[in-house]
């Protein structure tokens, strides 16, 4: 599917802003199943100073200084990306689709431990502790009833990211981007950053390797299809890993595997490596944040 996004974000402050400096992670990955064919950023007021980067994961990353006082800050991001779509019998809600081979989750889990003589395998790098996803006995608890011996990796995340979609409720006033996954966790409700790294926390408690994945969903469904929660914003999955297959997208706010409507901006420990903005300013006072995201078919 061939996607265009628009991402608007506008800051407006109460005070001047004497003088910003902002870090922007707006640019959709080069992926084997996405393609991307545009991308820019637009900045106002106009940066002093402009630059791009990469991160350890070969993440752009754009940095801009602002130099002179404003009391407005908008930055739009406008990419337009060909995603690939999924083999048919992994389409569909968690309980019905046919997950690729994995191995038994214990089994992974084993393989993912540190021994001295075993080769480096980057997966390990997701399976530590991260500032947003803690390793914690209560997640292992809320993930180890659905973990008998015989479950495959995959089947286990799956499962649990059904249990996450049917017993936490969707809500954009419960939580924010600084919530812990054990509180989201109690209260049972959260959006989809809190559903992906309470499934990280779980999966990483158990041994399991997960990453954080930070994206777009299709704000407009195609003809006869139900509208995906999560639309007309920044979306949030995770990412599992099986030494077999390798990584495969979960979407627990949705119920289902990540697909052609899914748009890959980066990949993190959790939300605080890869939030689309961040910065630093002198001055402001408060401020008021509105975002604005369309993913629409070309």
């Amino acid at each position: 599917m061939r996607l265009a996004i628009t991402h608007e974000t506008l800051y407006q402050y109460s005070l001047d802003v004497e003088q910003a400096h902002h870090i922007a992670m707006l640019t959709p990955l080069a992926l084997p199943k996405q393609l991307v064919h545009s991308h820019s950023i637009d900045i106002s007021p106009q940066p002093a100073a402009r630059s791009e980067s990469v991160d350890a994961l070969g993440q752009t990353r754009t940095y801009f200084e602002i130099a002179s006082p404003h009391r407005e800050f908008r930055v739009t991001a406008r990419s337009e990306v060909t995603t690939a779509a999924l083999p048919t019998s992994w389409i569909g809600k968690l309980d019905r689709v046919a997950l690729p081979v994995s191995e038994p989750w214990h089994e992974v889990a084993a393989a993912m431990r540190y021994r001295a003589d075993q080769a480096f395998d980057e997966a390990s790098l997701y399976t530590q502790a991260s500032p947003l996803a803690a390793i914690d006995d209560v997640f292992a608890n809320y993930a180890r009833d659905l973990a008998s011996d015989g479950a495959s990796v995959f089947r286990l995340a799956s499962t649990l990211c059904e249990r996450i979609h049917h017993e936490f409720q969707y809500s954009t006033t419960s939580t924010d981007v600084n919530t812990l996954p054990q509180h989201a966790l109690s209260l049972k409700r959260g959006v989809c950053q809190d559903f992906a790294q309470v499934a990280i926390a779980c999966l990483r408690s158990l041994g399991l390797a997960a990453k954080y994945v930070s994206g777009y969903l299709l704000t407009q469904p195609l003809p006869g299809q139900p509208r995906l929660i999560g639309a007309d914003a920044s979306h949030a999955w995770l990412s599992v890993y099986s030494p077999s297959h390798g990584w495969l997208e979960f979407d627990p706010t949705n119920n289902c595997l990540a697909g052609e409507d899914h748009v890959v901006i980066a990949y993190g420990r959790d939300y605080s490596d890869v939030p689309p903005l961040r910065g630093v300013i002198r001055g402001g006072g408060a401020h008021q944040l509105s975002v604005a995201v369309t993913v629409h078919p070309v």
